[in-house]
């Protein structure tokens, strides 16, 4: 097939890259393609097999100087490109959270980028903004939020891209308010709050918002918690502080923690952090998905004490990445530290603050029409549905949970919240003394799960990750792709006892 037949040239020769009919043709291909990924993903290896460096192996040196046909294109994208991807739609992926995705979400997408705008402003295209502020209001009230954070109520939503955005935004807001007070020569005082199970983006942003790195506290946690933060212990670390002539500012509370879904206690929290003038943001970045559910609801009890809010829609709730959902009660605060107003950009909506500027309320200035996948997976699904899916997860995960307390050589290490398992082969199952160097039997444990999780995931079956938390190296079982049902959740149990048994039998 010619090139130029493909790329429908103009008269003059020019090629015309919007070509509304063969988009069409092009389109109907990929959508088949896409179609077709899904109906077999479950028959590929979950986790790539390849190599560092395959790709470079198999593609030419520069870039075509004439036009290649989709056709081809997409032949290579199923030879070259699927066997280098992990395949995080596959219903036998437990890895990390998951991302799910569903029809509504990509359509979605494809809504958004089939307009392409560049929704900076109200002006930049009104309904983006709009309809951000709507769906943001909508899914707060499925949430049950406090009034103040919603648009209705004085505050409001905005959709970031990643929980580390939103994070680092809520973080400069508090810093700017705190630096009004004492002033910005004394930001080497100010101090940031979290756990030693709280994500590493609140260390990263402290680290870009000019934080002394020697100021960012992770306040150790216990098992006897369940590996949540509590009230005492962070009030004598913020007392240290004070003492030591810092200023406590934001703390970065948890519901859903990455390493074993621990919940931090936010009404103790809020209640210390209250007393000492912190920013408190809720990171519920996996768990606030299931939050909509109304049994749920009781782990974010406290939220009304917080400043700010945030989940992401892209893990637990059908909506493709990226797309994190961050409520503040003062959205001033997030202007005041993240606007600027360069004369380019000036118009009538926004100096009579008439509008919304979401441009003021992130880090870039560019953004895209996220809204329209998140209000058409609103749609399309309704809450009751929604609430239907992620109880599906939930109950997948309870029935692992109960197939591994069968066995005993495994134990589930922490309690499950929601729909991951974390779980181990127990030191009495593992011989220490056949380790050639003298180890605990912790250590033992440790090596030997290590070990057992590698084997399983190079396999290919299905696809774990792992966690260490009280010093316990634990597999994590995480449900949440869209496509599992519990067909693959036994099946994986299966391959996981499989493996243990072979490796048990040669150790």
């Amino acid at each position: 097939m010619g090139s130029l037949q493909n790329q429908k040239p103009d008269s003059a020769g020019v090629m015309k890259p919007m070509d509304p009919e063969e988009f069409r043709r092009q389109g109907h291909l990929v959508i088949d393609f896409i179609a077709n990924y899904y109906k077999n993903v479950e028959k590929y290896p979950v986790r790539s097999q390849v190599e560092p460096g395959y790709l470079q192996k198999r593609m030419p040196d520069s870039a075509p100087y004439d036009p290649e046909p989709i056709e081809q294109i997409l032949q290579d994208v199923q030879n070259d490109i699927v066997p280098g991807i992990t395949h995080w739609q596959s219903p036998n992926y437990y890895a990390y959270f998951p991302s799910s995705g569903s029809i509504a979400g990509f359509l979605g997408e494809m809504l958004s980028t089939g307009f392409n705008i560049v929704g900076f402003n109200w002006m930049s295209s009104p309904a983006a903004t709009e309809l951000e502020s709507i769906v943001m209001d909508w899914l707060g009230k499925m949430l049950k939020l406090p009034s103040e954070f919603l648009f209705s109520g004085g505050g409001g939503g905005v959709l970031q891209g990643t929980t580390c955005e939103a994070i680092l935004c809520t973080l400069v807001a508090a810093r700017d308010k705190a630096l009004k007070k004492i002033g910005r020569e004394n930001i080497n005082k100010l101090v940031v709050y979290g756990s030693d199970q709280t994500h590493s983006a609140i260390q990263k942003a402290a680290q870009i918002a000019g934080i002394n790195p020697e100021n960012f506290r992770a306040v150790a946690t216990t098992k006897e918690n369940s590996f949540g933060l509590t009230g005492a212990a962070l009030r004598a670390t913020i007392e240290s502080d004070i003492k030591s002539g810092l200023v406590p500012l934001f703390l970065c509370a948890t519901i859903g923690t990455t390493s074993s879904t621990a919940v931090d206690k936010l009404g103790p929290l809020c209640d210390v952090a209250e007393e000492f003038g912190l920013w408190v943001h809720v990171d519920a970045a996996y768990a606030g998905s299931v939050c909509i559910c109304p049994e749920y609801r009781h782990f974010i009890d406290g939220v009304e004490k917080a400043h700010s809010f945030s989940f992401n829609a892209h893990k637990w709730f059908l909506t493709t990445l990226d797309c994190c959902c961050l409520w503040v009660k003062e959205p001033r605060a997030l202007v005041d530290a993240l606007s600027t107003y360069p004369e380019y950009l000036r118009n009538k909506a926004s100096e009579q603050k008439q509008v919304v500027d979401y441009k003021d309320w992130q880090i870039t200035l560019s953004r895209r029409f996220r809204s329209l996948k998140l209000w058409m997976v609103l749609r399309s699904y309704g809450v009751a549905n929604l609430r239907k899916f992620l109880r599906s997860h939930v109950k997948m995960a309870k029935n692992f949970e109960g197939m591994v307390g069968m066995d005993k050589r495994f134990e589930v290490v922490v309690p499950r919240n929601f729909a991951t398992v974390c779980f181990r082969i127990v030191p009495a199952e593992i011989d220490a003394g056949n380790h050639q160097q003298v180890v605990t039997k912790e250590e033992a444990a440790n090596n030997f799960n290590a070990k057992l999780l590698e084997r399983i995931n190079e396999s290919g079956e299905i696809y774990m990750t792992h966690a260490v938390v009280g010093g316990e190296y634990v597999m994590r079982f995480a449900v949440g792709a869209s496509l599992t049902e519990n067909r693959h959740v036994i099946l994986a149990w299966k391959v996981v006892q499989e493996h243990a048994s072979a490796l048990l039998t040669s150790s």
